[in-house]
């Protein structure tokens, strides 16, 4: 059975000279970065999710600097220590929010690039494991042209831990993603640790310990860590989007007016009491 159309890289089309011509899938990027409101940044990807299962816009990836948060998951808000883990990621300079996606809390900065994946998908959770696979990946390909040795799944004890996690050398870990499917639409977010790893384990002992997860903080990796020196964000970020460009028609956009307005409405859902 041929997969939805939403699900794949690429379709058939007659071309003139009556050869079939293989047209790749068009995402639209989006760069904007709100790193004075991440609750609001929050809410942005939720608005991109809504609009696409309604229709009113195809297929996007934003790609930004984040703020210093830790965004929390579903099993983390029906905890007995979550508004206890939120004072701890306050207490050292960390915004608490909630997730669109994913599991257990994680840890975005200025030395993260955050993802946003929306899919418009007639049956987005037939679709589920492709989306997953085709983003590790990208991290991947994206880490092995940067030099690191990339690899795709869980390590023992890692942070909000996944199995299309991606790490270096099975020892530690580097990006984290998460799913959420909606009617219509699916969203994979998640996060590249590029620089300045020590925060994120100095946030999340305290966080994780508050929530009662158990977790190896020699997990936590980065790309910094692997090539022994400070790496340019944006240069990182720009390689990310060159692998996603190798894989489909990438066309630059902006967020327009009634989706910032939408971001507004959703906002105080994502924040964290």
């Amino acid at each position: 059975m041929q997969a939805p159309l939403s699900n794949r890289r690429w379709w058939v089309r007659a071309a003139p000279n009556g050869y079939d011509a293989i047209v790749l899938r068009a995402i639209t990027l989006i760069r904007s970065s709100f790193p004075h409101q991440p609750v609001f940044d929050t809410a942005v990807s939720h608005a991109l999710l809504r609009e696409a299962g309604g229709g009113q816009i195809g297929e996007t990836l934003r790609v930004s600097i984040p703020a210093r948060m830790v965004a929390f998951g579903r099993q983390d808000v029906a905890s007995d220590g979550y508004r206890a883990a939120a004072v701890a990621a306050r207490q050292r300079g960390f915004a608490a929010i909630e997730r669109l996606a994913g599991g257990r809390a994680a840890v975005f900065h200025p030395g993260t690039i955050s993802f946003s994946w929306t899919v418009p998908d007639l049956e987005p959770r037939a679709g589920i494991t492709t989306r997953f696979k085709e983003i590790a990946d990208v991290v991947a390909a994206t880490l092995d042209r940067l030099g690191v040795d990339a690899q795709v799944g869980e390590i023992p004890g890692e942070y909000c831990p996944g199995a299309y996690s991606v790490n270096a050398r099975w020892q530690h870990k580097i990006m984290g993603v998460g799913q959420r499917v909606i009617s219509g639409a699916a969203h994979v977010g998640g996060v590249i640790v590029v620089n300045d790893a020590s925060s994120i384990r100095d946030v999340l002992i305290p966080v994780y310990d508050e929530l009662g997860v158990p977790w190896d903080p020699n997990t936590v990796g980065s790309i910094e860590a692997e090539l022994r020196a400070p790496r340019d964000i944006e240069k990182v970020a720009d390689t990310f989007i060159a692998e996603f460009a190798d894989r489909f028609a990438l066309e630059e956009g902006l967020l327009d007016d009634a989706t910032l307005a939408d971001a507004e409405s959703l906002a105080p859902g994502h924040a964290s009491p």
